[in-house]
């Protein structure tokens, strides 16, 4: 059995996390073939958004724990590597997170790392680190602070405690909370509402929010300002006026649709 799934349709992939036994928990083996799917999607053009779910009840309970336990290596972090979170951040991409179901701790983190998070209403999100002896990383301790609020963070952090589906929209943790049989249709359409953008603009708009994030804003206003002066230099009026037509032609499309 494939540790993690690779579904191709036109414009985006659907990773699916394929350890339903153990909460998708991320084995050696897991780790590995999730590697080697995020390579493919990045080596593959045709690919422009990846959906990364978990198959059954969870999306990630977060590092096989018992794997770890009984590992024969004296130090642990031989084996608490990052390079899921390094795959993910290769990749040249939106990430959408399909949350299906338990989220927690290196889950959690991996949710962090896409660009979207929906949930089913069957999510729960938990940071359980400081519970198991761990400390985060892959980003939780910095990203999530700033996500929700410092206070918001300790609790989780200190309490290990979950938050469910609707109070992690509420915090702002996710975008939409949908039924559970609407979350993967609901993540394809968003899928390919970002396929509709202009490929090398929808590259350079993820690098400007992501990076100019973690910038004071008088930083990233200049930033945000040479960048689109840069871009604008190399535009021309003829590109611009067919991706208008584009755009009007994909509205009415969409509002003949049944």
């Amino acid at each position: 059995m494939n540790t993690v799934m690779l579904e191709k349709h036109e414009g985006f992939a659907v990773v699916i996390l394929n350890r339903p036994e153990a909460m998708n928990a991320l084995s050696r083996e897991l780790r590995q073939d999730f590697v080697g799917v995020f390579k493919e999607c990045e080596a593959d053009p045709a690919i422009r958004v990846v959906i990364l779910t978990g198959n059954g009840k969870a999306f990630c309970a977060g590092f096989d724990l018992k794997e770890l336990g009984s590992s024969d290596t004296e130090n642990v972090s031989e084996e608490a590597d990052n390079i899921v979170a390094d795959a993910m951040d290769t990749f040249q991409g939106p990430i959408i997170g399909a949350i299906n179901g338990h989220c927690i701790t290196g889950g959690f983190e991996m949710a962090l790392a896409c660009d979207i998070l929906i949930a089913s209403d069957a999510a729960r999100f938990a940071d359980t680190h400081a519970r198991v002896g761990m400390l985060p990383g892959w980003g939780l301790s910095q990203k999530l602070p700033r996500l929700i609020g410092l206070s918001r963070a300790r609790e989780m952090a200190f309490t290990g405690a979950p938050i469910f589906a609707q109070q992690a929209y509420e915090w702002g943790i996710v975008n939409h909370v949908v039924p559970q049989i609407e979350l993967l249709p609901t993540a394809k359409r968003i899928a390919r509402d970002i396929c509709a953008c202009v490929p090398e603009v929808l590259k350079q708009y993820q690098k400007l929010i992501s990076e100019g994030y973690s910038m004071p804003l008088e930083e990233a206003l200049a930033w945000e300002k040479k960048s689109a002066i840069d871009w604008a230099s190399h535009a021309t009026a003829d590109a611009i006026e067919q991706k208008r037509r584009g755009v009007l032609q994909k509205g009415r499309d969409e509002k003949q649709a049944p």
